[in-house]
């Protein structure tokens, strides 16, 4: 193969290829053709595409009624003439309950699993498909039904309860909260049925040579998602329906009048939402590893550690949600363990953090758009786990709970955490997923607007907090204006980040450069098919000679595989000046330059 500098790519600011490739004109886009062949395709490609258009809408719907929130929290309203104001009180709290239900149901816990996971899951793992074709694309129709119904409260009335639909007030208002729980219980089967594909998947039909300790750290964040989907989401499901039979027949499960206990919602609740935080957090975890490693051309920091700390995540993640009722009157022995559980969860987190440290240390660190949004990971995550620390105290939460503290808490950890690492993952494998590479450049511009505008969005909302503003209220105090105006000018600058965004990777979809293979130079067996790869994902069943962050060993130089020696150097065979025979030269590799 021959090297060729495509200079129009390097004029767009796109990564100069190596390779001059060519797109392949039968793949799994274009192979069958016609809606029909969308609607009933059982690709796991096709799926996760088709998932990541639907979570890219409700990204969008969600996003637009927390643009509006902010504006209408410029100033403060006047509760004498509430009519001057941009909503009425009842408006937004239907405003932020829908944008707290549609980010978190609709986007956040679908979005790393049912579209990267879909789509890439089964390429790691060398497999034609995921286990169970028909059931996944079943979960895709639960998925839009579920969410059908919880967007078509906007019309019937929607819920103003917030996300958590706390009783008692979500038993006695007069807004569709039986429509919107019901849309997130139907939502629970589709991630049921995601878990259990994957889990069957990773255990059967791994390719020839991939042991598990030979697994991509994404496999392994993707499986212990999988274990807590499965155990956690049907607590969450019965505690929807009893809230439904609660608020249809008046049984009397959560109304203290009829011998309930509205405090038991809570608890049912969280045993599920809390886990939830790390059906979220998790699959990122999983792409920072990707990411990392690839992008510092190193061996990962600590494979094993960060392997398990996944699955100790995801089992000591059922034994903290006591954290969030310290202020509901448990008993002091009560507080003291869930105290001391969510200390102890933030262990396996401090060691992904420090090795993947590790792992940039000494690095050949090449800084593309999906590195930034590691990096804007690592820190923003960092302040979102330290902070969550904070609330995991006793006499701080008293103070800080139900404030903005909590509000920016969460949105480090949600948005800093899992969404940067959507964005990294996004970015990372497009050219797998698409065949064809963005505008690098645009694509740097778009990661500083969001990372500037992320902070000064929600680092603001801190200070708020410790000042004692109280969050979900329709208005404050004039003292407060200065910092929720500067926090809602930060909603301007990520919104507008998030526009560049959406341009230049719907632009690349239509006149991006081609790339081939490998365009990153990574060691999983995704990068060793086509972009965008054929329906069948593999010409032949794929064997793995090497480890997928054997960087110390291996070098990927147009698509082809060379060893590298113990200093660091390849080895290449050449032809001597006779061209009697080949000899093997010793040279800097290109990539670590």
């Amino acid at each position: 193969m021959q090297i060729i500098e495509d200079e129009d790519n390097e004029a767009q600011g796109a990564r100069p290829y190596l390779l001059k490739p060519t797109y392949p004109e039968i793949n799994y886009l274009t192979s069958p053709k016609g809606i029909k062949t969308w609607l009933y395709t059982v690709d796991h490609k096709r799926i996760g595409i088709m998932y990541l258009f639907a979570t890219m809408l409700f990204f969008t719907i969600g996003g637009i009624f927390a643009l509006v929130v902010r504006l209408h929290l410029l100033s403060p309203a006047d509760l004498t003439h509430p009519e001057n104001a941009l909503m009425m009180p009842k408006t937004y709290n239907q405003l932020f309950t829908l944008h707290g239900a549609i980010m978190i149901f609709l986007f956040i816990i679908p979005s790393i699993p049912a579209v990267l996971g879909n789509i890439i899951l089964p390429l790691q793992l060398g497999a034609k498909d995921v286990a169970f074709p028909k059931l996944n694309l079943a979960s895709w129709y639960i998925y839009v039904v579920g969410a059908i119904f919880l967007v078509s409260s906007l019309i019937t009335g929607a819920a103003d309860t917030g996300w958590t639909f706390y009783t008692p007030y979500s038993t006695t208002t007069n807004t569709s909260v039986i429509s919107s729980t019901f849309g997130v219980f139907i939502l629970g089967f589709s991630s049921i049925f995601t878990g259990l594909n994957f889990i069957v998947t990773i255990h059967k039909l791994r390719a020839p040579g991939l042991t598990w300790f030979k697994l991509p750290l994404f496999v392994w964040a993707l499986y212990a998602t999988s274990l807590i989907q499965i155990l956690a989401t049907p607590v969450v499901g019965i505690t929807l329906v009893l809230l439904i039979l609660e608020r249809a027949f008046g049984i009397g499960i959560f109304d203290p009048a009829m011998g309930g206990d509205p405090v038991l919602y809570q608890h049912f609740f969280w045993f599920y939402s809390h886990p939830a935080v790390y059906i979220m957090i998790l699959p990122g975890m999983g792409i920072i590893s990707e990411v990392i490693s690839a992008f510092s051309h190193k061996k990962i920091f600590g494979y094993k550690p960060i392997a398990f700390s996944s699955v100790a995540i995801a089992l000591l993640g059922f034994l903290v949600w006591g954290h969030h009722m310290f202020t509901s009157g448990q008993s002091d022995i009560a507080v003291m363990v869930f105290s001391f559980m969510t200390f102890l969860v933030g262990i396996p987190s401090g060691i992904k953090v420090f090795n993947w440290m590790s792992t940039l240390y000494k690095g050949s660190i090449s800084f593309d758009v999906p590195m930034l949004y590691a990096l804007a990971f690592l820190s923003l995550f960092s302040i979102g786990g330290l902070t969550g620390m904070f609330l995991g105290s006793l006499s701080v939460d008293i103070h800080l709970h139900d404030t903005y503290f909590v509000v920016a808490h969460f949105h480090y950890v949600m948005m800093g955490g899992t969404v940067m690492a959507f964005l990294a993952g996004l970015h990372y494998w497009w050219p797998k997923i698409w065949g064809r590479m963005y505008n690098e450049i645009w694509g740097l511009i778009a990661a500083a607007f969001i990372f500037i505008g992320f902070n000064m969005t929600f680092f603001v909302q801190f200070i708020l907090g410790t000042k004692g503003m109280p969050r979900r209220y329709y208005t404050y105090l004039d003292q407060y204006q200065p910092l929720h105006a500067f926090s809602t000018v930060g909603s301007w600058i990520l919104g507008v980040g998030f526009i560049i965004m959406a341009v230049y990777l719907i632009y690349s979809l239509f006149k991006g450069p081609a790339v081939g293979k490998n365009p990153w130079g990574a060691l999983t067996l995704e990068w060793t098919t086509a972009s965008p790869p054929p329906t069948e994902n593999f010409e032949k069943t794929p064997v793995l000679p090497y480890g997928p962050y054997d960087y110390d060993q291996v070098l990927i130089e147009n698509d082809q595989i060379v060893l590298v020696n113990q200093k660091g150097y390849a080895i290449r065979t050449t032809q001597d000046e006779k061209g009697d025979g080949v000899k093997k030269k010793e040279s800097e590799p290109t990539a670590t330059k």
